[in-house]
């Protein structure tokens, strides 16, 4: 069980740094039209997207992907609590 939990937290730090560095690529001027960008949009703004839906920006600042970074903490850490639950049961 050690194990899924382990690569369940691998996969979750992963995907955070890609949040993180699809964030960064915004603040330079056609960074996101890149190989990278064009990558990284494709695998983080289906997440993004219904954040951004919900959560307006202020100004300039859009803060989803703040509200996105901490719900991807608790999602994981919820399935690993129901992964426990369910191994405790047997």
């Amino acid at each position: 069980m050690n194990y899924v939990h382990y690569y369940l937290s691998i996969l979750m730090e992963i995907y955070y740094f890609m949040i993180i560095g699809y964030l960064i690529l915004s603040w330079f001027p056609n960074a996101r039209d890149s190989f990278v960008g064009g990558l990284l949009g494709k695998l983080v703004e289906p997440y993004l997207s219904p954040f951004r839906k919900i959560i307006p920006s202020i100004g300039m600042i859009d803060l989803s992907p703040i509200v996105a970074l901490i719900a991807l903490r608790f999602v994981v850490m919820g399935i690993m609590a129901v992964l426990d639950f369910i191994v405790g049961l047997f």
